[in-house]
């Protein structure tokens, strides 16, 4: 891969579980052979407190930074951790209004947007894909992409899982469960490959979400 690439993980409320992919995304990069850093852009900070509980003896599998401001502000303290990495997973306030998110989309490859199978969040859904339609107005190699996530086997989420289909933004071909392995990582400070055998299924979920996100980058 001749380019950092960044990935921004993008979401209009809380609960969509965007701190979750981004964390599961950057260790599954990581587990493939890639140099990952994790860029924590919410004022929550989730994604760094999430790495600093990370025991000595299992690191977290990706470099965490902050960053703030412009697009042009990011974008200089992104260069050199650019210079030591294959991807920036960029973890983004829930919220489109965030001047954050909106700086994170003009500096991003690929824009990922969580989907909880609920109707309130396929609405928030809708604002956020016109928002990436919009920036793709001006940034044309922007990608977008819809991640279905903590779906459950009900009715409804597969009615909403259906209404996905009829977004202009595709929807990856992978799928993250409600599991609780997901949740078990995040208090263990790590990622659920590193749970053992007992978050195997969590594991295949989220080595899918790779090979999906790199099928769609090209690498």
């Amino acid at each position: 891969m001749s380019a950092t690439r960044l990935i921004a993980l993008i979401s209009q409320k809380g609960g969509s579980g965007k701190t979750t992919v981004a964390v599961q995304l950057a260790a599954g990069l990581a587990l493939e052979g890639y140099r990952v850093a994790l860029a924590d852009l919410d004022p929550q900070e989730s994604a760094s407190r999430w790495a600093e509980s990370a025991p000595p003896e299992a690191p977290f599998a990706a470099e965490v930074v902050r960053l703030e401001g412009s697009a042009a502000a990011m974008a200089k303290a992104l260069r050199p951790v650019r210079n030591k990495v294959d991807f920036v997973i960029m973890d983004c306030p829930p919220s489109i209004e965030h001047p954050h998110t909106m700086s994170a989309l003009e500096l991003c490859d690929l824009a990922i947007v969580p989907v909880v199978p609920s109707p309130t969040d396929l609405w928030a859904t809708r604002g956020i894909e016109r928002l990436i339609l919009d920036r793709r107005q001006h940034r044309p190699a922007l990608r977008g992409a819809l991640l279905p996530n903590r779906v459950m086997r009900t009715a409804l989420a597969g009615d909403v899982l259906d209404v996905l289909q009829d977004f202009s933004l595709p929807v990856l071909d992978a799928a993250l469960a409600q599991r609780s392995a997901y949740a078990s990582s995040a208090v263990r400070g790590t990622s659920v490959f590193g749970l053992g055998r007992s978050a195997a299924a969590a594991q295949d979920e989220v080595t899918r979400l790779v090979a999906a996100v790199l099928e769609l980058i090209g690498d």
